[in-house]
Order: structure tokens, then sequence, then C-alpha cells
């Protein structure tokens, strides 16, 4: 399985959060083109459609016809300058999601080739339960880890200790 071989630490406490909290076969609707992820998701047994690359603080369409039992957004609402529409715009009953926490000694990633790839939000936890709770979902599990990454500096050794991964599981209220 994925869990024991996958070399990313994101990949495997992500994947334990969902399986732990939304076990397969489920149908989801996956927030972003297909990627790495989504290939374990079904390799783990789940039914998993992506949306198609569409920008999601203008187009909500995917959303809106999707008859998915579960939305999927890894590493998706940092991206999106108006989140509490997208949350909003979902039919699915039950969503499971990861976001990057802010980090006190590190500035939110911009990058300056991508236009794409950026992030407007980083969260701390109170600000993403607030934004689920005003739109509507009952928060059933929490999680935060770690990511840390091996260089030398101060930087580096705070990763070990502060979580930099906060990851959601809620239902529609």
């Amino acid at each position: 399985m994925y869990e024991q071989t996958y070399p990313k630490k994101r990949y495997q406490k992500t994947l334990a959060f969902l399986k732990g909290n939304a076990a397969p076969p489920q149908t989801i609707l996956d927030l972003g083109l297909y990627n790495p992820f989504s290939k374990i998701m079904i390799a783990e047994g789940y039914r998993v459609t992506n949306t198609q690359g569409e920008d999601l603080d203008f187009d909500r369409r995917a959303l809106l016809q999707s008859k998915a039992e579960l939305v999927t957004a890894f590493e998706i609402f940092e991206h999106l300058l108006n989140p509490f529409e997208v949350l909003l715009a979902i039919q699915a009953p039950k969503l499971c999601i990861t976001v990057p926490l802010r980090l006190w000694f590190s500035s939110a990633y911009r990058s300056k080739t991508d236009l794409w790839d950026r992030h407007y939000h980083e969260f701390e936890d109170w600000q993403l339960d607030w934004l689920l709770e005003k739109t509507g979902w009952k928060i059933k599990a929490r999680e935060k880890w770690t990511h840390p990454v091996n260089k030398p500096g101060i930087r580096p050794v705070l990763r070990k200790f502060v979580p930099r991964y906060y990851a959601v599981y809620a239902e529609k209220v």
C-alpha cells in the first residue's frame, strides 16, 4: 500500500486522515487537476473525479453539478481568493481538506515564476474552523502535522516542532 511505501510524509498523513474519516469506497470530487495523490486515492479504492483546472473563484459549475459523496481539497484553499464562496457552492455532504498553516517565522509562499502558484491565505487553525462553520460545515475531525526539512538553519529546526499542515473532515449541517 502507498501508506507504507510512498515517500512523502504529507501524502502518508493525508491518506491516513482521509481513510480514518471517510473510508473507501466513496465517490470523490477532488478539487484540482489529476495529480499523484488522485492516483493514490484511486489505488486505495476511492472513485475519484478531478476538476479540470478551472479557476474556482469564478467558475464553480463542477461543484454545483457534482453528485460526489465527498469533496477533497488538498492544498487548494490557500490558492483561492474567495474560499468562502467555494465552500458555499459544494453540494456534497462531506468535505476533507488540508491547508498549510500560517507560520510566524516564514512569510506566505509566493512563486516568482508561476502566477497561479501563490498562497493568498495561509490559515491559522481557528480561521479555517470559523470559515467552515460560517459556510455551514460541522467539523468532525481535525489533525495537524509538521513538515521537517533536512537543511541547516533555524527555520528548518522550527519546522520539526511547529505544525505546518492542518487537516479537517467536516459534514454539512
